[in-house]
Parts: structure tokens; C-alpha cells; sequence
């Protein structure tokens, strides 16, 4: 059967393109100027179709795990939310971001990370899921037993993108440790507790973080793409770019981005940052990458309609072009992890697409097409 979607603007990779798409087993087959009345031809009304989005991380499946603070949703359910909130977002392809360790953020990390490997394995080959998902394994180096945790998920066939991070206060994102305390204090955390919080995981960094480090890169060598996480200085980008790894995931300072890049990195950047004007955590402003030409990819982080809305908004507030603001939410990411067979709105390539139609300056995405289903 042969999906046809005509009057739209289609975002190809070079331009803009008022015509038609047609669909036939889950592919595009022809992509043609114009508008047709070929029976059964579905009238975009002028629209903007756009490329599904490829989520390279995003922590959304933990927020309906935990939908408010003590409280825990039932894992299977939280997942096909979640699965649902991306689709309707936009994002048709989704690596789900698991974190492997914990520095005292969540205890119930751990869990959320076993259910949810077990979910995705269980749900992925029912055709229940509306998007396509993957696993993102975030490694949280410095913590006790993070080796001995990711060794039996790294045979895992949907694996397509590791993160090594490092959380520890006065590190990376936290480097502040004023901010780190102020966080701790927001949570109720009295302040000597948060002290001694701080003393033993920087001992427990100095003791861990070298042979975990070790031991993660000798285990996943050739197995996923591998990221760095939360880079701050020309150091930090050094010693990943000596190990090999080629992505760099919400570099936190201009420096670290430019070096990243100069050393040959993909440089990821957080979608919420764009969308909301700054970091909430205070660090480099994704604008100011943008604009300095050092973001490749978009990211969304902790809220999944961020990709489209920061594709439109990379256009209006950094000038460039919509194709190309779109490749950072699709194509792009697409093909750091691999997935050569979206991410384009191109002929051979899977049918991911979206519609979206501007409201008052906002992107709204109407309907979504996942292998030319319809799921939104």
C-alpha cells in the first residue's frame, strides 16, 4: 500500500521544498515538486514535514518512573507513557538514557535502569511502541561496582550509545560547589550531611575513577558509539580524545566545546538549554555554541518536545537555515550512532516524518509517521 502526503513544505537536506512524498513498506520511494491528486493523497494544507527526530538522550523514562519524589510508578506502564510522550513530540527514534551507578542522586536508579533495559527488550519486538527505541547506558564512573553492572548489558542488541560521566561535586556540572550545596540545601539536605556528602565522594573519585575508567573503555571498544559527559576544561576534552571517544555530550564551558571540535568531537548540546535561553544549571549557553558554530547535535535532555521546538528556534534566534537546524535534531545524531537508514527526508530511507504547523511563532506537531504508520 502507497502512503502519499502532498502540499507540504518538505525540509530536505539542502532546502525547502514544496511537494510531495510517497510511501510504500515503511520507505520513501519518490519525493516530487508540487502537489498531486493521485486518490488517496493526504492534503497537508501547506505544512512543514520534517524528518523524525533522533533523541540521543533523554532522561524522560525516569520522570514517569518517578512522577513525583517517594513516589513509583509501575515500570512496563512508565515505559509505554513515555513511549507516547516522545511520539507525539516528534521523536521518532529514541535512545533511552539509563543510568549505570549512582552517586547518591537516586537510589533507585539502579532499579529504574534493570526495568527498563527489561521493558525495552520485552516491549521492542511487539510493535506497541510508537517510536523506536534504543539504549543509552550513562556510566557514572567514580561510582562503586559501575563495571561490574554495564559488563552483562553490553551484549545488549539495542545498545547503540554509551556515556562515560562523572558527577562528583566539583566536577564538571558541579564544579561549583557553592551551587552543589545550594542544590543539596533545595532538597532539604541539612548542611553538615551535604559536607560529609561531598568529602567521601571525592575520595571515592580519587580512589575509583582511574581503574573504572580503565576497565569501562577496555569493555566497550568496538561495541557502541562512546561519549564523554559534562566536559569543562581543554583537559577534560584531552583525555577523551586520547581514549578514543569521538562524542562530546553537554560540554559545559565554550573551552571545553572548542576543543572538543578542534580535536575532532561531535559536539552534543542540550535542547532545553536552547528552547529556555541558558542553562538551569548555570553553565554555557547553547546559543552562544550555536552561534560560535560548535554544536552538531541537539539533545533533549528532560523534555522531549524540545527537539522540534529548538530546531525552529535555532533558525529564529542563531540565523540558520531550517534544513540545517534540522539535521542537528535528525540527521545528525542519526548518524553518530550508526542509524545510516533515517534521519533525511529522502528517497530509500525510512519513513519517519513529521508534520508540524506554526502557531504564533511556535512549532506544533500534528501528525507523526514512524516506517509510514502513523502513531501521532
Amino acid at each position: 500500500m502507497t502512503l502519499i502526503l502532498t502540499n507540504a513544505a518538505l525540509v530536505l537536506p539542502n532546502e525547502v521544498l514544496h511537494g510531495t512524498v510517497r510511501i510504500s513498506a515503511g520507505r520513501i520511494v519518490a519525493i516530487d515538486g508540487g502537489t498531486t491528486r493521485a486518490p488517496g493523497a493526504i492534503d497537508l494544507g501547506g505544512d512543514t514535514l520534517l524528518p523524525g527526530a533522533v533523541d540521543l538522550h533523554t532522561d524522560n523514562l525516569e520522570r514517569q518512573v518517578q512522577p513525583r519524589a517517594g513516589t513509583r510508578w509501575p515500570g512496563r506502564s512508565a515505559f509505554l507513557a513515555h513511549d507516547a510522550q516522545c511520539a507525539a513530540a516528534g521523536v521518532t527514534t529514541v535512545l533511552d538514557a539509563l543510568c549505570v551507578g549512582d552517586l547518591g542522586f537516586d537510589e533507585d536508579r539502579p532499579r529504574t535502569c534493570s526495568e527498563g533495559v527489561a521493558d525495552l527488550t520485552a516491549l521492542a519486538p511487539t510493535g506497541l511502541l510508537k517510536a523506536d527505541h534504543y539504549l543509552h547506558l550513562r556510566c557514572e564512573v567514580p561510582a562503586e561496582g559501575v563495571v561490574q553492572v554495564l559488563e552483562p548489558l553490553i551484549a545488549h542488541p539495542r545498545l547503540r550509545l554509551v556515556s562515560l560521566m562523572d558527577h562528583t561535586p566539583g566536577t564538571g556540572q558541579y564544579a561549583d560547589l557553592a551551587r552543589y550545596r545550594a542544590m543539596r540545601t533545595r532538597d532539604g539536605e541539612a548542611a553538615a550531611i551535604t559536607q560529609h556528602r561531598i568529602e567521601h565522594l571525592q575520595a571515592q573519585q580519587a580512589r575509583l575513577r582511574g581503574p573504572n575508567r580503565a576497565a569501562l573503555l577496555a569493555l566497550l571498544r568496538g561495541v557502541a558509539a562512546l561519549a564523554s559527559h559534562d566536559d569543562r576544561t581543554a583537559s577534560d576534552v584531552a583525555e577523551n580524545l586520547a581514549d578514543g571517544i569521538a562524542l562530546a555530550e553537554f560540554p559545559v564551558s565554550a573551552e571545553a566545546a572548542a576543543t572538543a571540535r578542534a580535536g575532532g568531537q561531535g559536539v552534543i548540546a542540550g535542547a532545553p538549554n536552547l528552547v529556555r535561553g541558558g542553562s538551569h544549571t548555570g553553565n554555557v549557553a547553547a546559543l552562544n555554541l550555536l552561534r560560535a558554530g560548535l554544536v552538531d547535535a541537539l539533545a533533549s535532555d528532560y523534555v522531549p518536545c524540545s527537539l522540534i521546538e529548538a530546531a525552529f528556534c535555532a533558525v529564529a534566534v542563531a540565523g540558520i537555515t531550517l534544513p540545517r537546524a534540522v539535521a542537528m535534531v535528525a540527521d545528525a545524531p542519526a548518524r553518530m550512532v550508526g542509524l545510516s537508514d533515517r534521519g533525511r527526508i529522502e528517497v530509500g530511507l525510512r519513513a519517519d516524518l513529521v508534520r508540524v504547523r506554526m502557531h504564533e511563532g511556535a512549532p506544533v506537531v500534528r501528525n507523526v509517521w514512524v516506517a509510514g504508520e502513523r502513531v501521532s
